[in-house]
């Protein structure tokens, strides 16, 4: 199980926002490339990272600083928010992102979805974001009109790589992971699974690593349970790795 510290870029900067709202917006680093080496010096093994501007216009913003984000890690890189087109992510995959990240496009045009995995193969997860059951898309201000177990049956079939799974209610507000969904989730997904949305601190990384030794669990992304030291990426890294081995996803 892999703990990917998340690096949310907005106006040019590394910020959480709580439950997605602009309007609660916490900023942790003026530089996100700061914020992105600072957890690869911790020994972060992957990085989450997100074009919040992205998400919310549709089209990528922060390409250029994201590019350069690549550049200087030495550590693979998963990016997301606004890529809807075959032509925007293949500049993230030459701007030296290793997978990609599509929530809006997979929900609400299946066949556009499909021929970007058919052209991307192993490349491709699907964020799934939830409030109150339901699934949201365009940076979370709109519903999909679907829910989770509603989607879920096609993304396997049509070649999404991993699923993404954020809790909205949950995320920035560190009250714990919802170890009974995710639990129902992972026995579900025929994909490898991210947590997101409420990890707080090694209690949580305690409670879902067995979702990994026993089902499709891939990892947990944090933020502000980072940022603010509730849970320590050095601290939750050494302990999965003293219980040995698990399924291998990457």
């Amino acid at each position: 199980m892999i703990v990917f510290p998340a690096v949310d870029i907005k106006n040019g900067q590394c910020v959480r926002l709580q439950q997605g709202r602009p309007e609660r917006e916490t900023v942790f680093f003026r530089d996100p490339l700061e914020a992105a080496l600072h957890w690869q010096n911790l020994g972060g093994r992957w990085l989450h990272l997100v074009d919040l501007d992205g998400a919310f216009a549709g089209k990528p913003v922060n390409l250029p600083l994201i590019a350069r984000l690549c550049a200087a890690l030495s550590i693979p890189v998963q990016v997301g928010g606004g890529i809807r087109s075959l032509e925007t992510a293949g500049a993230y995959l030459e701007a030296g992102a290793r997978r990609l990240i599509v929530g809006t496009m997979a929900l609400e045009d299946p066949g556009a979805f499909s021929s970007l995995c058919a052209a991307l193969p192993g490349k491709i997860g699907v964020s799934l974001d939830t409030e109150a059951g339901r699934l949201k898309t365009r940076g979370w201000a709109a519903d999909a009109g679907l829910t989770l177990d509603e989607a879920l049956p096609r993304l396997a079939d049509q070649g999404a790589a991993f699923l993404v799974h954020t809790d909205i209610d949950r995320d920035g507000m560190r009250t714990g992971a919802d170890l009974s969904a995710l639990s129902a989730l992972v026995a579900q997904s025929p994909l490898p699974v991210i947590a997101s949305g409420g990890v707080a601190d090694m209690e949580d990384i305690r409670r879902l690593y067995p979702l990994s030794r026993s089902g499709n669990l891939q990892g947990v992304i944090s933020g502000r349970a980072l940022y603010e030291g509730t849970l320590d990426l050095a601290e939750a890294m050494a302990w999965i790795d003293l219980q040995g081995s698990g399924p291998q996803f990457f």
